[in-house]
């Protein structure tokens, strides 16, 4: 009798089909969404005209929820201040969350976290940017044009604060022993 098991390939697998192949990562954008927006027009609330050249910051966080079997939502939470250059005048306010909802399978739960804090934002990114330009210009003031996010540095530097943060409260716990 023939044996009817597919050989395997020399791609790092167990011979003799020990071990299952990988699975294809696959996501899908099932839809995108504004969750909250607001625009302060600060300066025009004072009675002034944008004269002044603005300095802008912008505060990027993340945040990833599960919703249901592989599925996923993704918020991006932007707060982005104008000064005045040079002032400590804000001419205005924007912060707004932006949410997609993404299918994702394939994915190893040991990197599923990274995988939704850095591909799933960068995909909804451009999205996010031209509603920021659009708020910006339509408030009155120049359109602000955000700079590509890092998505993996900001990941990297969210995990090397935690992890100072779970260093610093085990410093602070007394231990057991005597």
């Amino acid at each position: 009798m023939a044996d009817d098991t597919p050989e395997t390939e020399s791609n790092g697998s167990a011979p003799n089909g020990a071990s299952a192949p990988q699975q294809q990562i696959s996501q899908r954008i099932l839809a995108q969404y504004i969750r909250d927006l607001s625009f302060e027009n600060v300066l025009s609330q004072k009675g002034a005209q944008p004269d002044a050249v603005p300095e802008v910051s912008v505060q990027v966080n993340l945040d990833a929820r599960k919703r249901g079997e592989d599925t996923y939502e993704v918020v991006t939470k932007l707060k982005i201040t104008s000064k005045a250059k040079g002032t400590e005048n804000v001419l205005f306010l924007l912060e707004i969350e932006y949410a997609g909802m993404f299918e994702v399978k394939g994915v190893a739960q040991e990197q599923l976290h990274a995988y939704l804090m850095i591909e799933c934002p960068r995909m909804t990114f451009p999205f996010l940017r031209r509603i920021v330009s659009d708020m910006t210009r339509d408030g009155g003031f120049p359109a602000v044009n955000l700079e590509t996010i890092d998505f993996v540095a900001l990941y990297r530097a969210e995990i090397a604060r935690r992890l100072q943060a779970q260093k610093a409260a085990q410093g602070e716990t007394p231990t057991a022993e005597a």
